[in-house]
């Protein structure tokens, strides 16, 4: 029995920093959410697609630090999933280079068994149909609806546009997004409005991420502040949002209350804003006592 399944693309990142440098990378849900949980114990399994492109490193290194790569195909007919990504002041710009195949129902691996599943597509890879069909293994999904709302232009530059397809709401138990994909998921300007109405049509937990200013979630009809962790530093932010529900999911499977598992979410984010790339992440230990600090901070709003 896996703890979490993560599902999404795998992608290649080159991140470009304010100064101008840029650094290649390992990126995608599956890489940050997966290692984060692990990180925090969990039995972790990744459902994804990549070409023949995909560095062996990169495969070797997923193993090595016990991430199961049995739903992982390398396909023939696509590249790995390839985004440039940008900061310009605090506003990142993302540009897709390159697109794998979809993820399909089809793709899940037989006699799956996992105690929760994290929906995290980065370009649309993921449909109704196969959020179907994993609400098949567990009842705990989690989504990050940040693929759903993308549109890419003819350069690959992503803007949030795209409405998330009401269908896919009633198979997830807690939908993770930043203020302004909450807003662009449902049509709604008012982040408390959108997140009550995204809860109206099935998650029992909302959560709405603030970058550096802490993050809200809805809960049983009630509004909580969730302070951010307090980073040394900070470098980069990609990923952070991935890692926080990672850390997040990694508790709740276990059946945590969801107040510690924001703080867990909040800070295991807090750690990964401090470097460039999934190697900078928290330990358990680190990320267990920031957390109980983030905890003590928790307020109903």
């Amino acid at each position: 029995m896996h703890d979490l399944l993560v599902v999404g693309h795998l992608t290649l990142d080159t991140i470009i920093a304010k100064n101008g440098s840029s650094k290649s990378s390992l990126g995608g849900p599956p890489t940050y959410a997966s290692l984060q949980a692990k990180r925090l114990g969990a039995n972790v399994i990744i459902l994804s697609k990549v070409g023949v492109d995909f560095p062996e490193d990169y495969f070797a290194w997923l193993s090595r630090v016990g991430v199961d790569l049995t739903g992982l195909s390398r396909v023939q007919t696509a590249p790995t999933t390839r985004f440039f990504l940008r900061y310009i002041n605090e506003t990142r710009v993302l540009q897709l280079k390159a697109r794998c195949e979809p993820i399909r129902p089809e793709d899940l691996p037989k006699n799956l068994t996992s105690r929760g599943i994290h929906v995290g597509p980065v370009a649309g890879e993921i449909s109704v149909g196969t959020v179907r069909r994993l609400s098949k293994v567990t009842s705990i999904i989690s989504l990050d609806p940040q693929g759903f709302v993308r549109s890419f232009d003819e350069s690959g530059f992503a803007s949030d546009r795209l409405h998330v397809d009401p269908r896919i709401l009633r198979y997830v138990t807690v939908f993770k997004a930043s203020e302004s994909e909450l807003k662009v998921a449902v049509g709604s300007g008012d982040i408390f409005s959108a997140a009550s109405k995204v809860s109206r049509l099935g998650p029992k937990i909302v959560i709405i991420t603030k970058g550096m200013k802490g993050s809200i979630m809805l809960l049983k009809g009630i509004h909580y502040f969730i302070p951010p962790g307090n980073p040394q530093s900070i470098v980069d932010l990609t990923g952070a949002g991935d890692v926080f529900i990672g850390g997040f999911m990694a508790e709740y499977v276990r059946g945590e209350d969801p107040m510690w598992c924001a703080a867990v979410g909040s800070a295991a984010a807090s750690f990964k804003v401090e470097g460039v790339g999934p190697l900078s992440l928290g330990t358990k230990n680190a990320v267990f006592e920031r957390a109980r600090q983030i905890l003590d901070g928790i307020k109903e709003l």
